[in-house]
């Protein structure tokens, strides 16, 4: 069973997953059926071996107003689905995390070594100083991979949910026997991707602009790194986490990222250039939840599930440009 069936991840998963030659169910509030509803589930349930979770509240929301709807959907979400698959008897979960829960990514100090810097102050991102120094020296700092060990350090709403749903699904672990894959999705994009919402990605708010004839905004310096992943890439990492080598009572997660970092900055120049249209504004805005730059190390995903993202950057863009 794939939740979020009908959604913009979820959606290409279940493509994926039929694709194989395996049986989906779909599950998807958008057809009238609730991760929340027990009755929904246990309709949906029995015959099922593997559910894949991908239904959540996606994006950083707008302001502390949507705590309560992501912790809704979310969390009691997720609680009530793992209820559910303990009375069915069913003990393989793939989980749809994020690299949200990372925080800031991992860094380098000349005279410190590695290290993750605290949350950035309004008053060093109002006067445009958006790079995190060492907080020993105050030295800047290089960018460096961030592997699934890190200790998560959540910093906004929906990165606090996502981490409680692995919480939650490693509890779930424990208790029953079961195991949980764990995909860590760093900045996905691609087709269908989400329009004209504010919880929607910034690649397809970036879209959203060009479309309609406006220059995408571009927060901070447009210089943050991220790693961007196409969705299809991402329901390729779901099919293998199916069958991923995870241990009873066991939750095991993975980065899935493409293992080649871009600035924000870049993926709008380059959606502009596919599209012909205006030139992308840095505008140093900034969202205080937003981290600077984090970027994955792909290792263990590769080494352990087989995958590597496919899809590169500039094939990407352009499809997901026109898309």
């Amino acid at each position: 069973m794939v939740t979020g069936s009908a959604g913009f991840i979820g959606g290409h998963v279940a493509e994926t997953l039929r694709a194989a030659g395996l049986d989906v169910v779909g599950l998807d509030l958008r057809q009238g059926a609730d991760v929340r509803d027990p009755g929904a589930l246990d309709a949906s349930l029995p015959g099922v071996g593997v559910v894949v979770h991908q239904a959540a509240k996606v994006g950083l929301g707008v302001d502390v107003a949507d705590l309560p709807a992501y912790a809704s959907a979310n969390v009691y979400g997720t609680a009530v689905l793992l209820a559910a698959m303990a009375r069915h008897g069913i003990t393989r979960l793939v989980l749809a995390s994020s690299m949200v829960v990372y925080g800031e990514g991992h860094y380098a100090c000349a005279a410190h070594g590695r290290l993750r810097p605290g949350p950035r102050t309004v008053r060093d991102l109002e006067e445009g100083r958006f790079d995190p120094a060492c907080p020993h020296c105050g030295e800047p700092l290089t960018c460096a991979e961030i592997d699934e060990d890190a200790r998560p350090d959540p910093r906004n709403a929906y990165a606090t949910t996502k981490l409680a749903q692995e919480h939650l699904a490693a509890n779930w672990a424990r208790e029953t026997g079961g195991r949980v894959a764990a995909l860590r999705y760093h900045n996905v994009y691609g087709p269908r991707m989400p329009r004209d919402t504010p919880y929607a990605g910034v690649a397809a708010i970036f879209r959203s602009e060009l479309e309609a004839g406006r220059s995408p905004r571009v927060f901070e310096d447009g210089r943050q790194l991220r790693d961007f992943v196409h969705v299809r890439d991402v329901a390729r990492a779901n099919l293998a986490a199916v069958s991923a080598p995870v241990a009873p009572g066991e939750l095991r997660a993975w980065n899935v990222a493409s293992g080649t970092p871009h600035t924000v900055g870049e993926m709008a120049v380059a959606l502009a250039a596919e599209r012909a249209g205006p030139d992308p504004r840095v505008t140093g805005e900034f969202r205080l939840g937003d981290v600077r730059h984090i970027v994955a190390s792909p290792e263990r995903a590769a080494s352990e599930l087989g995958f590597r993202a496919e899809i590169g950057f500039e094939a990407g863009m352009k499809e997901f440009a026109r898309s």
